[in-house]
């Protein structure tokens, strides 16, 4: 059984997959939560959010009839950064003649590459091999086996602050769960939503959250560039609650059932009646209203990830796709206003894969995270002992729950994803 956890700034979500009698993976239980104790994708609380995590966990327990000790969850926003290095290896000792690469190699080309200079403040998250370069042949995947006198490697690192991992620890074995382990949040995403030929011919994932946007940039089958902005869905409730001079709960309510950032999605006939405040009558307002006051911060937000990715990238093209993630996806609209801003028609919103269970539960965009989690981790989590998780989930005093730094072994397993 794997437990897919996304702590969004405004919803928690769970994911619970488990193989049946016939050994068929299938979701066997979702939840949903309104988040508490988060803000832009940060943990401000950890009591807060302890609570919502685990009223959201045994929501998903109950709609599955299963019983959860751990999870594995992912992490985004300002809080993560990328870079690309390179690392290189001599496979034959000097002078001799070439020798076969091995296993061994990769391990000391990926540490070449991975020696650099980190804040204190920062953690490896992930180190995703882009491609090997062998004796100056590149774009090689697999070098094992292949003679060669020198092995190049070049990887994409993702870096996390330390704290945020903390408190995410904090938080998951606060509400009385293991930490199988955190992931990026987009990389999750790709897991759920993105092919292998996208992932070849260079595809961008964009997971518009209510706190952050975030980015990842796929190329020849791998992660070039990580980034985020702080930004997000919740802006966009906050314009429409100070244009229209209403509260942000009820901002949020017409934003989701007849928000709109193309113009040719509005419907001109479309009535959007505003609930009175303090006394007054209740307004009437249009959907093209409503649509003057989203457009104008959807096109900001995407004018921002086209100059962050032109900031950290030179690539001048890729040929696969745009794909839309997180619940900003679900706006009407949204496919056609990525495409005038990118210049590009190459998009699309992103669908999790379906692994049977309730699927409309979990069919939505903003799902493709603990979706991703799910598939990635049912084949990779690494089993931590039934007896040390019991104790974890059981015990009244969670500040001491982690002492057996199992949590760090989890985590270097899982730096290598690709």
């Amino acid at each position: 059984m794997v437990v897919g956890l996304d702590i969004g700034t405004n919803c928690i979500r769970v994911v619970i997959g488990a193989e049946d009698d016939t050994g068929t993976f299938r979701i066997v239980g979702t939840a949903s939560e309104k988040s508490l104790g988060l803000r832009n994708g940060n943990i401000v609380n950890i009591e807060a959010a302890a609570t919502v995590i685990k009223k959201a966990i045994e929501n998903a327990e109950q709609n599955g009839g299963v019983d959860v000790s751990s999870c594995c969850t992912a992490i985004g926003g300002d809080q993560i950064e990328g870079l690309n290095t390179r690392g290189k290896v001599a496979v034959s000792p000097k002078g001799k003649s070439q020798s076969e690469i091995d296993q061994s190699d990769i391990e000391r080309v990926r540490e070449s590459a991975t020696a650099v200079k980190l804040a204190l403040d920062r953690d490896i998250l992930h180190v995703i091999t882009q491609d090997y370069i062998v004796d100056n042949i590149p774009d090689i995947k697999d070098p094992i086996h292949r003679l060669g006198v020198c092995l190049e490697a070049s990887v994409h690192i993702i870096t996390a602050s330390k704290t945020t991992l903390q408190n995410i620890r904090g938080c998951v074995n606060r509400a009385g769960y293991f930490l199988d382990g955190v992931m990026l949040k987009t990389l999750a995403a790709t897991h759920a939503v993105v092919t292998q030929e996208e992932m070849d011919l260079g595809s961008i994932v964009i997971d518009l959250g209510a706190g952050t946007t975030d980015i990842l940039v796929l190329e020849k089958g791998a992660p070039v560039c990580t980034a985020s902005i702080p930004v997000g869905g919740n802006m966009v409730t906050s314009d429409i609650a100070y244009m229209l001079g209403i509260p942000q709960l009820e901002a949020e309510k017409i934003k989701i059932s007849d928000g709109c950032c193309w113009d040719e999605c509005v419907n001109p006939n479309a009535e959007i009646i505003l609930t009175s405040v303090g006394g007054q009558a209740p307004r009437v307002i249009t959907q093209a209203d409503l649509y003057e006051v989203i457009t104008p911060r959807v096109e900001e937000i995407f004018t921002m990830v086209v100059n962050k990715i032109m900031e950290k990238t030179k690539i001048v093209q890729l040929n696969g796709n745009i794909i839309l993630t997180g619940g900003g996806a679900n706006m009407n609209g949204i496919v056609q206003l990525v495409q005038n801003v990118f210049g590009s028609q190459a998009v699309r919103v992103g669908f999790p894969e379906r692994f049977g269970g309730i699927e409309e539960d979990y069919a939505g965009p903003e799902w493709a995270t603990a979706v991703g989690l799910v598939k990635f981790f049912k084949d990779n989590v690494v089993k931590t002992p039934k007896k040390q998780r019991k104790m974890v989930k059981n015990s009244d005093n969670n500040s001491n729950s982690d002492k057996s730094g199992i949590f760090t072994k989890v985590k270097k397993a899982f730096r290598s994803l690709f």
